[in-house]
């Protein structure tokens, strides 16, 4: 229990109840703005996917200034002003305003992006070679007990319950938003990280434009940077697949009026995604020193096997229909709720493979441009969740899974090799320092 281990398990209390709040609301976000439409049809031209939309292409554009925004305010005030901006997002939806939801979600992208790359550069500042692996996993771990905690909370919420009326909304949004300010008064009391960046000779000298100007050139840099630029392939399926878990899947379920309690179905639905994302985050974080020897790619070909699984069968399983409506429609199968929920902890798991294996990889290949590396993982992740969020109103289920299957092919392929890459550059450099000796 080394001081940077406990500053990592403070940063993940934070994050889950932060994103307890987030994740179990974007999870319900379709449902609870049809409910509100049944109440005041002001609010029908209010769209679900819209406003994640929004939320992650802002937080794209502004992953590119958060660098320079973290070299100024540091990690811990970045990841403080992202989280309030979490906060009034939720408590929006007591005030339901379509130019208000789309105002609070443009906000909320650009807290995203403050929140996201400090948190990268926080758990990169507390970590070691040895030690990023491990705490990638815990931490990964931890931020998605949110899915248990809010899924659990909305299971019972919406028991037995095919409209959500406006006091049970009430109870949601209100119940959500004190968990995320509880996440806040954590953050609050961040220490300082172990380590800190080393910062040439010329910088300390220079005025904080500056060093604005000059992080922020170095962000646009690396992300020229031929193996940068490969991950950046899998860092978008990252983005389309968390869209599609997100925001979408748990919508199909409860749009499903073939499964039985389809819209309690849904808070089931997010739980074993969270089940899923912490087994897998736990795993690979007390298997850390293994996982080290073994590589990050064969952890990375584990998840895209099962997300390719899971496709598989929500393709047999949910209708086609299903993004876009209520629907009694039948799928290839007798859609079957088990199956369903089974595909829930797939893409959980598979997620929770590829995710926090970007983040020991980004943490322990690009420590010393810790910040930028993260902030060009979210901006491009943040353009695929962008994307998926957009089509999502657009294209069928079936085509949302078969651009899922040619990314996630690209993505696994692209990071194996930068993997390998890095493997070899690190046996050539043993190679050259025995041979010196």
């Amino acid at each position: 229990m080394d001081r940077g281990f406990i500053n990592v398990l403070l940063l993940g209390l934070a994050f889950m109840l932060v994103f307890t709040a987030f994740q179990t609301w974007s999870n319900i976000q379709k449902i609870m703005i049809d409910s509100i439409i049944n109440d005041n049809k002001n609010f029908k031209d209010a769209n679900a996917y819209y406003s994640l939309a929004i939320i992650y292409i802002v937080m794209a554009v502004f992953n590119w200034t958060s660098p320079s925004a973290i070299s100024l305010i540091g990690p811990k005030f970045a990841m403080l002003i992202g989280g309030v901006t979490y906060v009034l997002f939720v408590i929006s939806f007591c005030i339901p305003r379509v130019w208000l939801l789309y105002v609070v979600s443009a906000i909320m992208g650009i807290g995203a992006a403050l929140i996201w790359t400090g948190q990268g550069n926080y758990l990169t500042l507390n970590s070691n070679d040895q030690s990023i692996s491990r705490n990638s996993g815990v931490f990964w771990a931890m931020l998605q007990m949110s899915m248990f905690i809010g899924n659990t909370f909305v299971f019972f919420v919406f028991r037995g319950k095919d409209i959500i009326d406006s006091t049970t909304r009430q109870i949601v949004i209100w119940t959500l938003s004190g968990i995320a300010v509880g996440g806040l008064a954590v953050m609050v009391f961040f220490p300082k990280p172990v380590h800190t960046e080393e910062k040439p000779p010329e910088e300390t000298s220079m005025t904080a434009t500056s060093k604005a100007k000059l992080a922020l050139k170095g962000a646009v840099r690396l992300f020229f940077n031929r193996n940068m630029m490969l991950l950046c392939l899998t860092f978008v399926y990252t983005g389309l697949e968390l869209g599609f878990w997100s925001g979408v899947y748990g919508s199909c379920i409860g749009s499903s009026d073939v499964l039985p309690n389809s819209k309690q179905l849904m808070g089931i639905s997010g739980i074993f995604i969270g089940l899923g994302e912490v087994i897998a985050g736990a795993a690979f974080g007390i298997l850390g020193s293994k996982t080290n020897k073994w590589g990050r790619d064969p952890i990375v070909i584990l998840g895209f096997i099962l997300h390719v699984v899971s496709f598989f069968v929500i393709f047999l399983n949910i209708p086609n229909n299903a993004p876009f409506k209520e629907t009694t429609d039948q799928a290839f199968i007798t859609s079957n709720a088990v199956l369903a929920i089974m595909c829930s902890f797939l893409l959980g798991f598979g997620d929770a493979c590829f995710n926090t294996q970007i983040f020991s990889m980004l943490g322990g290949v690009y420590v010393e441009d810790s910040t930028a590396a993260f902030s060009i993982f979210k901006f491009t992740q943040s353009v695929g969740a962008a994307i998926s969020l957009t089509y999502a109103s657009n294209f069928y289920l079936y085509v949302q899974l078969g651009i899922l299957l040619v990314f996630a092919i690209a993505g696994t392929a692209s990071f194996v090799w930068v993997e390998w890459r890095h493997k070899r550059d690190v046996v050539n450099a043993e190679a050259s320092v025995s041979d010196s000796k």
